[in-house]
């Protein structure tokens, strides 16, 4: 690839799960394991970009000295962490599981099984790229992720226009090995007035590659010049 087209480009990317606590001991979460957006960040880092990374709690790290890591555990808090940098975001990457919902109300100790049931109420999160689509810059690229069960495509479209997103991976739960904690993935990239590109099953540090020159396509935006973009 163009060895200064990434080169000092900022880039956010949010990855791997958020918590959502019930009470001091328990809490609301998913599968994520973080491994696809730290191979994008590895992978933006390999091409000379300078990359902010707001993790939720994973079992993985990535060292660099162009790399600021900052840890969070709910979805307010990713949000509140992306705030102090998304305004010189070059590119901004929404590829954590963020949890859609959290329990209205926080016990403040543990909770005892008392009841034979027990009912949480639960109160919608901030939908992160959302509110940062509201005021995306013509000149930042934003992209988002969606893991879909059904009418996919129908559903990563949708996702495009609502969040003002550039870009959207797309990821199917009908595909084999390509879902939370594998090492490998099977993507499909929808962009705006473009047909949907599809992959085939990769390891995750592979998709990340093809996910950065996807992007870079659209940083340059030359969409009918792709053979510009070369990777090493």
């Amino acid at each position: 690839m163009n060895a200064t087209l990434l080169n000092n480009k900022k880039v956010l990317i949010t990855a791997g799960p958020t918590r959502e606590a019930i009470d001091p001991v328990r809490y609301i979460s998913n599968h994520s394991s973080g491994k696809m957006g730290y191979a994008i960040a590895e992978q933006f880092l390999n091409q000379g970009a300078e990359v902010v990374l707001v993790s939720g709690p994973v079992n993985i790290s990535l060292q660099h000295p162009r790399l600021k890591t900052v840890k969070v555990n709910s979805a307010s808090e990713m949000y509140l962490a992306c705030c102090h940098y998304f305004e010189n975001t070059d590119v901004a990457v929404f590829a954590a599981a963020v949890a859609d919902y959290r329990p209205a109300k926080v016990a403040g100790q543990k909770i005892k099984k008392d009841e034979s049931s027990f009912t949480i109420s639960l109160i919608k999160n901030v939908d992160i790229a959302y509110e940062f689509g509201k005021i995306k810059s013509a000149s930042q690229v934003s992209v988002g992720f969606a893991l879909e069960t059904n009418d996919e495509l129908t559903h990563a479209q949708g996702k495009l226009q609502k969040k003002n997103f550039d870009m959207v991976v797309l990821n199917s739960m009908n595909d084999a090995n390509a879902t939370f904690g594998f090492d490998t993935n099977k993507i499909t990239i929808v962009k705006k007035d473009l047909q949907p590109k599809e992959f085939s099953l990769k390891q995750k540090s592979e998709v990340a590659k093809d996910i950065v020159k996807e992007i870079s396509v659209l940083l340059i935006g030359q969409y009918e010049h792709k053979e510009l973009v070369r990777f090493e």
